[in-house]
């Protein structure tokens, strides 16, 4: 089998995004090709670099241009592209490029506490202020809706009554670490 060439778009720590990067780092089925951000100062860009990949820096409106992000993963072999932090709403084209090859990592249970605006800290802020007792992470397909796609998986956790935004970012920063890479390898695998 050639080995599935992977792109990371990622926008600020990239703590999942060089959580990918290691799991992917001697697998023989596997490469990450680069990693791209819509921001030169976002620590995934020097975090990336020391790891040895490739990095890309576009600004915003560079990367809501379609056919310049299509023609940059075609010219370099992109098999699936993989949201890690990335804040971006993804063009058309590439979606239409890339149907369901592209995965997106978000913060909550969706379709509850997604769409635009809801990244982060903002979305543990919503959980706490409506008591929900539960969350978690949800991994999907992406359309052309922020947080809409096909859902392929999710993963929970319970919210405490004394839970604070922090507490609660670090729970879910667990179940992204332990499972994004698991559930990134097992889905190309399944669709090719």
């Amino acid at each position: 089998m050639q080995k599935k060439r992977l792109a990371i778009f990622a926008s600020g720590t990239g703590s999942n995004a060089m959580n990918l990067i290691r799991h992917f780092e001697n697998d023989a089925d596997f490469e990450v090709a680069f990693v791209l951000s819509n921001k030169e100062n976002a620590p995934i860009v020097q975090s990336a670099s020391e790891a040895g990949i490739k990095v890309l820096c576009y600004s915003n409106e560079e990367v809501s241009d379609g056919q310049l992000l299509t023609r940059l993963c075609q010219e370099t072999q992109i098999d699936w592209i993989i949201l890690a932090g990335y804040l971006r709403l993804i063009p058309r084209e590439l979606i239409q490029a890339y149907p369901n090859r592209i995965i997106n990592l978000h913060p909550s249970l969706l379709p509850k506490y997604g769409g635009k605006g809801m990244y982060g800290a903002k979305v543990h802020e919503a959980v706490l202020a409506n008591g929900e007792t539960e969350t978690g992470i949800t991994i999907h397909f992406v359309n052309e809706v922020f947080d809409d796609g096909e859902i392929i998986a999710q993963f929970k956790c319970p919210v405490n009554a004394d839970e604070s935004v922090e507490s609660l970012q670090q729970k879910i920063h667990g179940l992204e670490h332990e499972n994004l890479p698991s559930v990134v390898k097992e889905t190309i695998l399944k669709h090719g």
